[in-house]
């Protein structure tokens, strides 16, 4: 599994989610996770389908890289934790 993480530097909630995503990769170390920012990384952004309104937006992708699901906003650190439990054998 891996998280594809998207914020950008203005975005309130980002800064929120950004120390709970360092505490959760560091007790997770196989979980491959990679930021991309919404003014910098457009491809990524529009290959997605960011909203603006949505940041930050966390997509979670299966061993072949196809979407199982998206959070947006701030999540809270367990919900987080639980997700990844749930989904990280697909």
């Amino acid at each position: 599994m891996k998280v594809l993480k998207f914020g950008a530097v203005w975005c309130n909630g980002c800064l929120v989610m950004r120390p709970r995503w360092e505490e959760i990769e560091k007790e997770n170390p196989w979980l491959v996770t990679e930021y991309y920012d919404f003014d910098e990384d457009k491809e990524m952004v529009e290959r997605y389908k960011v909203e603006m309104g949505r940041l930050p937006v966390f997509v979670f992708l299966d061993k072949r890289g196809e979407e199982i699901l998206r959070l947006s906003g701030e999540v809270e650190k367990e919900k987080l934790v639980e997700t990844i439990e749930q989904n990280k054998e697909k």
